[in-house]
């Protein structure tokens, strides 16, 4: 039997009918060809098989060699890399779907082994993550990192304008920047991994600036009603921290909607982990932001029900779940059983954990 819910209804998101609330979130996978990072063929067949969704987001697709920390994560900076995710957009648009692709900068989340000719990954300042990435078939620990000459900056928001410009031409419907996570941007805004003195760093609006100077040119080239992006207050992901976020994010969020960017979406506590882990006002940035609110990090169907019933939120992003139930909007809709992940499958390899995960459809009958 169907359940109705507010999550199961339409909904308008810039120019784009979304068939439902419910939101595919970014997801690495680690399957791109190596050497090219061109998505792998089996990527269409895993978009195209969770196209029910109201919107996909892509896994988070470098828009440069330099912005790459992980093994096989694809990029989205040359011709091959283009053709490939045209294949996924066309399949996920013959099945209805909608999808953006997530546009990334690791910064100092890297290895030496992933950069050109062996070269220190890049970070507002020259401070070691202390954390893992996945790199030559296991995990070991980023490399130390240089600071970037402020005269490198221009050529960052460059890579992501042209980034933009590389994923309409791929078919993709929208954008979304990826803020979060302790990645680049986010390394720039917060004060535990930036200390720098000039125009980016020490004051909060000098450390927001790359965040809304990347938003900016980004939305000037896809349309500030295809261009969504991610943010993470108060996750430690990735050994960030900040010693006001509340005060930071709030004076990020009025640069988003001033630029009218069509959504934000945010990680409402740690990353994967608790919602509750530091003290934040979400419903501050709701009331800031114009466009619409993607509200993300340990929803089911009871939490989704609840926010968006209270008008906290307008879309309601699920991970994991989409992994391992492709057809998840259906199981949720008939309150149906869903398939466990194996997280022994997340990271690289090929069909199996990707592609093989059964659909209620073609599950037997008991």
């Amino acid at each position: 039997m169907s359940r109705s819910a507010k999550l199961f209804e339409t909904y308008k998101l810039g120019p784009i009918t979304l068939a439902n609330r419910l939101v595919m979130a970014p997801l690495t996978r680690n399957r791109a060809a190596p050497g090219t990072f061109v998505p792998s063929p089996l990527a269409a067949d895993y978009y195209g098989q969770r196209a029910s969704a109201g919107l996909l987001i892509t896994e988070a697709s470098q828009v440069s060699q330099q912005g790459q920390g992980y093994q096989d994560t694809p990029g989205i900076y040359s011709r091959d890399q283009v053709a490939g995710w045209r294949k996924v957009t066309d399949r996920v648009h013959e099945r209805g779907g909608k999808i953006f692709i997530q546009l990334w900068h690791v910064g100092r989340i890297s290895h030496v082994d992933l950069q050109a000719n062996g070269a220190a990954p890049v970070a507002p300042s020259a401070i070691r993550a202390k954390g893992k990435t996945f790199v030559n078939g296991t995990f070991a620990d980023v490399s130390e990192p240089r600071a970037l000459e402020l005269s490198e900056i221009p050529g960052i928001i460059d890579d992501f304008k042209r980034a933009t410009k590389n994923a309409l031409e791929a078919g993709f419907d929208g954008v979304e920047i990826h803020g979060a996570n302790g990645y680049l941007l986010d390394q720039f805004a917060r004060d535990g991994a930036n200390k720098r003195q000039d125009a980016y760093g020490g004051s909060i609006e000098n450390r927001a600036r790359l965040m809304l100077e990347v938003s900016k040119a980004v939305a000037t080239e896809a349309g500030a009603d295809r261009t969504g992006i991610r943010i993470s207050p108060v996750t430690p992901a990735n050994d960030l921290s900040d010693s006001n976020p509340q005060a930071l994010f709030d004076h990020i969020v009025d640069g988003l909607s001033a630029l009218k960017l069509v959504y934000l979406h945010v990680v409402e506590g740690a990353t994967g982990g608790p919602r509750d882990i530091a003290p934040f006002d979400y419903g501050s940035l709701r009331k800031r932001f114009t466009g619409a609110y993607v509200a993300n990090n340990g929803y089911d169907f009871d939490l989704a029900t609840k926010v968006l019933d209270a008008n906290a939120a307008d879309l309601i992003a699920f991970g994991k779940p989409f992994i391992s139930n492709p057809d998840l909007v259906e199981r949720l809709k008939t309150g149906a059983a869903l398939n466990d992940w194996d997280k022994t499958t997340f990271y690289g390899g090929g069909a199996k954990g990707y592609t093989d995960y059964p659909t209620l459809a073609a599950e037997p009958a008991e």
